[in-house]
């Protein structure tokens, strides 16, 4: 006879991270390939897993961006152990190791009167569409200012990068930018930033994100000339609802809307330039 004892809260290993990786597989987050090892890299301590008699059954991410920012995500329990309690032992897991910083996450329909309540504002929808396939597609026109982003241009895009987003993540980046077969493109103009792009390999299709430019017309040539290496998968694009000219490039390429989620955060809602943010980094870490 198994004697059930009390749950137990430990930080994860990058092994633990790769199990929760199928967990949201299994949920319908077509995870990337490498995000996990990409997502581990930016805060090692802040990846939380519940075991119950020394299985594994929950998990959540609080990934700390500096002294100001955090975020959370990654927020799973396997379904058999839902309804008793372990989600909310993680969730205060992660509250307690962001405290003192702003907090944000993306958080799905039916959880946001819950975050709510631990104090999360809504600030504004994201919308995923999909590009069911590609088969039709028309090669796009080469444009010479679009750049793949090499070490040479990497300060460049983290300088560029900082505008968009409420903390410097160099660490971060530098892995997602570098992951195995991705697709990392920047617009330079007189040796000038004005939009990047990455776009990667996920269990299904392609995920592009972050899409970051200072015009429409930039954010067009870089999303159409990530889009014709994709092969016939599917792509998705995580959008900001309140930046309607994102929406109409997702409409104008023939993509249609399959998820949504809500940006929330705590106590400071950051300034960030919506309109030039055509394609969000993850729902999983920001």
């Amino acid at each position: 006879m198994t004697v059930a004892i009390e749950p137990v809260i430990r930080t994860m290993s990058l092994e633990d991270l790769e199990e929760a990786v199928a967990w949201a597989a299994e949920e319908g987050w077509n995870p990337g390939l490498h995000d996990a090892r990409c997502y581990y890299q930016t805060d090692p301590e802040g990846f939380f897993v519940l075991e119950l008699n020394g299985k594994p059954i929950a998990a959540i991410s609080a990934v700390s961006y500096g002294r100001e920012y955090g975020f959370i995500g990654f927020y799973i329990v396997k379904p058999e152990f839902r309804g008793r309690g372990f989600g909310l032992r993680l969730w205060k897991r992660a509250m307690e190791y962001l405290q003192g910083r702003s907090i944000g996450l993306d958080g799905v329909i039916e959880q946001q009167k819950n975050y709510s309540r631990s104090g999360f504002k809504l600030a504004h929808r994201n919308i995923r569409f999909e590009l069911p396939g590609m088969s039709g597609l028309t090669k796009e026109k080469h444009c010479p200012e679009i750049l793949p982003i090499n070490d040479d241009l990497l300060e460049r895009v983290f300088d560029y990068d900082a505008h968009f987003f409420p903390a410097r993540r160099e660490q971060f980046l530098k892995h997602w930018i570098r992951q195995p077969g991705v697709a990392s493109l920047c617009r330079l103009d007189n040796n000038q930033v004005r939009g990047y792009s990455v776009m990667r390999r996920c269990r299904k299709g392609y995920k592009v994100g972050p899409l970051y430019a200072d015009d429409n017309d930039v954010a067009e040539q870089l999303f159409s000339t990530l889009i014709t290496s994709a092969g016939d998968g599917p792509v998705y694009l995580d959008v900001p609802e309140t930046n309607r000219e994102a929406v109409k490039l997702a409409l104008t390429h023939g993509m249609r809307q399959c998820f949504e989620t809500a940006r929330m955060y705590t106590w400071k809602e950051w300034n960030l330039p919506l309109d030039r943010i055509y394609g969000i980094t993850s729902f999983e870490i920001g």
